[in-house]
């Protein structure tokens, strides 16, 4: 049998990746981690291919916040108006007839 894969978190590999665009070096950097350096070269070229989507994510994951705090605003609004609406209605069947 042949031995499991290693499971690297994605810190890990963000950091592998990262130093060995510093130092210019694939091979050395993957023999100092353990990592062979074909498998430091494909998150190499995912990072470079798909780096610019870890920005669109935080700014879409900012936008579904803004998204849920609009629609919890909308509900109090709509909630104050039917309590506003209830109360007119006290008002109206509780005031005296010569409007004191």
């Amino acid at each position: 049998m042949g031995k499991a894969p290693k499971r690297h978190s994605a810190e890990f590999k963000f950091r592998v990746v990262l130093e060995s665009i510093q130092r210019n070096s694939v091979a050395g950097v993957a023999r100092e981690h353990g990592v062979h350096p074909n498998q430091l070269t494909m998150w190499r070229k995912e990072l470079l291919d798909h780096g610019a989507q870890i920005f669109e994510r935080s700014a879409s994951k900012q936008q579904d916040e803004l998204r849920k705090q609009i629609k919890h605003l909308q509900q109090l609004v709509g909630k104050k108006e039917v309590e506003i609406d209830v109360l007119k209605g006290f008002v109206d069947f509780y005031a005296p007839p010569d409007g004191r």
